[in-house]
């Protein structure tokens, strides 16, 4: 919400001295989010005043059109001649009042005005235009064209108020009463001690039989419907100047004098408005839930096809709005015409004004499916005080007849559902407690009045809130009235006390000591979206009849391209990677973990949740019912060099082997030993994949996989040569540990050495030969490396040669070198059964 600082003094009397800043200051104290102060005019130096445009002489000769003008500037340039101005724009004409700048002038953004030769003409100064001044977008695409009513050489500085500061409110959504003037004036007036000038306390006149007649056939999403007609308006009236700059102070766009002056009660009233061109309204107007399959064609040219949930407005025709979010195209105020031959203006002439209140879930519903956010659904999604409608309704009609010269119809339509205050009980001690402070009642008391409650009692208060603060709903709520008046800086400093026997369980000890292995591994943490889209998949070359196919669609996705919630952490990764590869990173090593989302086709429809009680246990369970299975994953990716080049020697690039060393350290911190075998499974390698293994109740199953890209994806994504990606499943990890973590036990006694080449044929992995040597080797081995693999002649077509360094200790004893040989040659007759492999040499 921008909020005008001059436009806020109409309401509160601000110390003359407070500046922007003071009043941000003041306004963050009490709970408000000001974001900035933009100083409108900054820099801004005149003379800046009103001409009249004398001649005009079109220049020829030139790409683009140009044209030599002399303006009236009255006595502003000191001699009272006519100021001679080149100009490009071409939307004035002689005899229109223009804003000149003359030189010697500085606009906005230190743009020094002088005398120069141009065009073969010399122009002193300058035709502004909107954006020239800083005043933003006015619809016009070009240079300012004043009414004729203003005075030639007057200060046009004052007349177009370029000089103001402006606070930008980033509005929670409990506090959607500040998105209006009303409601900002109300807390600068409590946060100063300052009386509020309430725009709303107008006299309206009490509903009649006389008024346009409105039928609402669900009370419950529209509590209040107020209509006023409007006849009699002259659809050539602009909006005034001072109505324009307003509009556009608060980040809106001029359009017509009916829509500026619905847009300018909206934005101090906080009542969402909207007005119906009379004659195109067919009949009464309707308040209905939509026939599924309706159509209608909102204000923004877009034919929306309407769910049986919205809300909409209706005349005899069908939808004419969607209500609280956008009319229709078939009733918007019409664009003033003039009849070529006659020279007649047509335009609308008589209005029928709408001021309602509809309920806020189904506007913040209406406007998610329809993707379609106004600032009308910004505010009723919010809430909006239902008593300020008739009070709208009469600022809009009187700003109309005032402006426009129209005429009130005395009819006056209110259709309303009978409803009654909303009353809180609360203990006056109650925000003490809450706060740790004693405010006392006397403060409690206050502090509830001058939010708008009515309060009453001794020790147990009953609060009446007001009809504008829907958020208010508990006493909690009231006590956080009280303590942000009272100041959240005022509160101590209070650390909670743990309750004992609390803490992380094991699943999510294991998850930090994963990302901290990992980021001590040289990897970098990098945070994705949780979103995919099927092409990703295509590029990744996954199957038709893969289970990563199998994914979760949202109903409202942020991005219509990635629809999907994830079912694989690498594209994610991949799409980093790509990133921080087109900035200029290229040795990368990135991680990532978290949950994906894994449909089994079982899952059952969600149950829509009631929001006025906590949901039955058997509501929570249909919930979780309804939840696809979410494992959580930990994943990298690397490219370039994974050790850099430097005086200890060349750089080492990244390789399918460092992608399973980052599963190995994964699976360490869970203490688990992971079984490597190769494996094709896109989007890897085949020759360079290999699957990651745990051993459950006694049977191996796949953790993950890790090794290099197949170079089809790293050509399609455009990623390095060589990219290599690793991707494990954390809940199988933890369900092959042993428990928690424990220490190892160090044996102070040596260790003894053997060496063993066994040969193999090349189909044997490598991963069983090492099994069958951990198997027959016994408890007194404590580790098995492979070292060498090797290939040549001398072995034989289809042989290849493993050499393993084992490590023997005893946890009681020093080894004998009988003892160590009696190990390893257990451990290599293990192989030699159950792989076929022989001793070499």
């Amino acid at each position: 919400m921008r909020v005008p600082l001059s436009w806020l003094r109409e309401y509160v009397d601000l110390p003359a001295t407070e500046s922007g800043r003071d009043v941000q200051t003041k306004l963050v104290a009490v709970g408000l989010e000001v974001e900035t102060v933009e100083r409108l005019g900054e820099g801004l130096k005149g003379p800046l005043v009103v001409g009249q445009v004398l001649t005009i002489e079109e220049l020829e000769g030139f790409k683009k059109p140009i044209r030599f003008c002399t303006v009236d500037v009255g006595t502003a340039n000191g001699t009272g001649e006519p100021q001679e101005i080149v100009c490009g724009a071409r939307n004035f004409a002689v005899g229109d009042k223009v804003v000149v700048v003359l030189p010697g002038a500085v606009l906005p953004g230190d743009f020094k005005i002088a005398a120069r030769k141009t065009y073969g003409k010399t122009s002193h100064g300058m035709i502004c235009s909107g954006d020239e001044l800083g005043m933003g977008d006015d619809g016009t695409d070009g240079i300012i064209v004043l009414p004729p009513e203003h005075e030639t050489g007057s200060d046009a500085i004052e007349l177009l108020q370029l000089v103001d500061e402006v606070l930008d409110i980033a509005v929670t959504p409990d506090r959607g009463y500040c998105l209006s003037m009303r409601g900002v004036a109300r807390e600068t007036a409590t946060a100063y001690g300052l009386p509020l000038r309430d725009p709303a306390l107008l006299d309206v006149p009490p509903p009649n039989a006389y008024g346009y007649p409105v039928q609402v056939a669900d009370p419950i999403g529209c509590t209040r419907f107020t209509a006023r007609t409007v006849t009699g308006l002259d659809p050539e009236t602009r909006s005034p100047l001072w109505l324009r700059r307003r509009l556009q102070k608060a980040g809106m766009r001029p359009i017509s004098l009916a829509v500026d002056v619905t847009n300018y009660v909206m934005l101090e009233l906080g009542q969402p408005l909207h007005a119906y061109d009379r004659t195109s309204v067919d009949g009464p107007i309707g308040v209905r839930r939509a026939l599924a399959g309706e159509k209608l064609t909102t204000l923004d040219g877009t034919q929306r096809v309407l769910d049986a949930a919205d809300l909409v407005i209706t005349d005899n025709r069908g939808p004419i709005g969607l209500a609280g979010v956008m009319g229709g195209a078939n009733t918007e105020i019409a664009d003033v015409v003039t009849d070529p031959e006659t020279g007649q203006v047509h335009g609308t002439t008589e209005i029928v004004v709408e001021a309602a209140h509809f309920d806020a879930l189904s506007i913040a519903r209406t406007a998610r499916r329809h993707k379609l956010s106004s600032e009308a659904s910004k505010r009723f999604e919010r809430g909006v005080d239902p008593q300020a409608a008739s009070a709208a309704a009469q600022r809009t009609v009187d700003l109309l007849v005032l402006l426009a010269g129209g005429t009130a119809e005395a009819g006056v339509t209110e259709v309303v559902s009978p409803s009654g205050p909303r009353t809180i009980t609360i203990s006056a001690d109650h925000p003490d407690k809450v706060a740790g402070v004693t405010y006392g009642r006397e403060t409690v008391v206050r502090r509830l009045q001058e939010v708008g409650c009515d309060v009453y009692g001794q020790d147990e208060l009953v609060v009446t809130v007001p009809s504008w603060r829907p958020d208010l709903s508990d006493p909690n709520d009231l006590a956080e009235e009280v303590i942000r008046l009272e100041g959240y800086e005022n509160l101590p400093s209070t650390l909670p006390r743990p309750p004992a026997g609390r803490g992380l369980t094991e699943r999510q000890r294991l998850h930090r000591r994963v990302g901290r292995a990992l980021a001590g591994a040289g990897y970098v943490e990098a945070l994705n979206y949780p979103f995919t889209g099927q092409a990703v998949l295509d590029q990744l070359g996954i199957e038709a009849d893969d289970p990563r196919r199998q994914a979760v669609t949202l109903v409202n996705p942020l991005s219509d391209e990635e629809p999907d919630l994830r079912t694989t952490l690498v594209p994610g990764l991949l799409n980093a990677l790509r990133r921080n590869v087109g900035r200029g990173s290229h040795d990368l090593a990135l991680f990532e973990t978290g949950p994906v989302f894994r449909a089994t086709g079982d899952e059952k429809p969600a149950t829509r949740l009631v929001v006025d009680r906590r949901p039955t246990d058997d509501e929570i369970a249909s919930l979780d019912a309804s939840l696809p299975q979410q494992p959580r994953r930990a994943a990298v990716v690397l490219a370039g060099a994974r050790e850099q080049a430097g005086w200890w020697g060349s750089a080492r690039p990244a390789t399918w082997a460092d992608a399973v060393e980052a599963g190995r350290t994964v699976a360490r911190e869970a203490g688990v030993e992971l079984i490597v075998r190769q494996d094709q499974h896109a989007p890897w390698h085949p020759g360079r994949c290999a699957a990651l293994l745990a051993v459950v109740d006694g049977e191996e199953i796949l953790v993950g996989n890790a090794g290099e890209l197949h170079p089809r994806v790293i050509k399609t994504l455009g990623l390095p040569e060589r990219t290599c990606a690793m991707e494990i499943d954390l809940d199988r990890v933890e369900r092959a540990s042993a428990g928690p973590l424990r220490a190892p036990r160090i044996s102070t006694f040596p260790v003894a050495t053997q060496d063993v080449a066994i040969v193999v044929d090349e189909t044997v992995p490598a991963a069983d030969v090492e099994a069958a040597l951990r198997d027959g080797a016994g408890d007194l081995l404590e580790s098995v490396r492979l070292f060498d693999v090797f290939t040549g002649e001398q072995l034989g077509a289809g042989k290849k040669s493993l050499a393993y360094a084992l490590r023997f200790r005893a946890a009681d004893r020093t080894l004998t070198a009988e003892d160590a040989t009696a190990a390893r040659d257990a451990a290599v007759a293990a192989a030699v059964e159950r792989t076929g492999a022989a001793l070499r040499g």
